[in-house]
């Protein structure tokens, strides 16, 4: 067991993914005692603290105030916020970071030796439970850390547990993913809008179309390619539209851009090198 004189959860970062997390556990646990937030913005601060009932604080007080150490700041910011920290922090913390690329031993060299680090990455979802965390242990991780980590995710979503060095895929695929499925849904809306339907009408075919489609991929087990061909009729509509998108290279675009985020993901984690 982790034993510690702290207790609590401190959220370091008020952006998006920081925000969504916060909004999930606090609305899980139904209420924000136990869970401070740090946001350099004093305007931001007072906007999260007012919004999800939480108190916000400074690093130095969630420190001393919290064993969880969440760290949900871009990546950029990573090396100053960590120079800021350290100073607050002893091998009693757990600390976990949701920046993207930033692998744990840099996190790790950068704070006192032998504290224990989880790297995670989450996606937006996480707003509406549902969200993916995938998360990996750092040098002085044990078991029982991903353990912790785990329990503290699983409220808002699933979670999965892969070595480190498949996290940069893990960004390009799951993390970023939703913005995929968002600009797929952006397109299909136009479409529906050019060929005459209102724009609400569209929207909400689509959405449930999507939300639908997600359901049975998750419930069927069966692969895609199965669920796809049971709606592609020999002559048919369906088919006429997927010699489009093949024609036009979408599945290409698709694994290249999703390659691309990787690449950027490994980029961010060597900005310190």
């Amino acid at each position: 067991m982790i034993t510690a004189g702290r207790t609590g959860l401190a959220i370091i970062g008020g952006g998006k993914i920081g925000e969504a997390l916060l909004a999930g556990l606090v609305r899980q646990a139904g209420s924000g005692d136990g869970v401070v937030v740090v946001e350099r913005s004093p305007q931001r601060a007072a906007e999260l603290a007012a919004r999800h009932g939480t108190a916000a604080v400074d690093l130095a007080e969630a420190a001393a105030r919290s064993r969880v150490l969440l760290l949900a700041v871009k990546p950029q910011d990573i090396d100053g916020l960590l120079a800021l920290l350290a100073p607050h922090v002893t091998a009693e913390h757990l600390v976990v970071s949701v920046a993207a690329g930033v692998p744990t031993s840099r996190i790790e060299a950068a704070l006192p030796a032998g504290t224990p680090v989880v790297r995670v990455m989450p996606n937006t979802p996480a707003l509406v439970d549902a969200g993916m965390s995938v998360i990996s242990a750092g040098a002085h991780a044990r078991e029982e850390h991903l353990d912790e980590a785990e329990a503290l995710l699983s409220p808002v979503g699933q979670v999965r547990r892969v070595p480190e060095g498949q996290q940069d895929a893990v960004t390009a695929l799951s993390g970023s993913g939703p913005a995929y499925f968002f600009f797929l849904v952006e397109a299909m809306i136009d479409a529906g809008i050019l060929l005459g339907l209102p724009r609400a009408v569209a929207a909400d075919l689509i959405v449930q179309t999507a939300y639908g489609s997600a359901v049975m991929l998750r419930e069927s087990g069966e692969h895609p390619v199965q669920l796809r061909e049971a709606v592609t009729s020999p002559g048919g509509t369906t088919i006429a539209a997927i010699r489009e998108l093949e024609r036009h290279g979408v599945r290409a675009a698709l694994i290249a851009a999703i390659e691309a985020a990787h690449d950027r993901s490994v980029a961010l984690g060597r900005a310190a090198d």
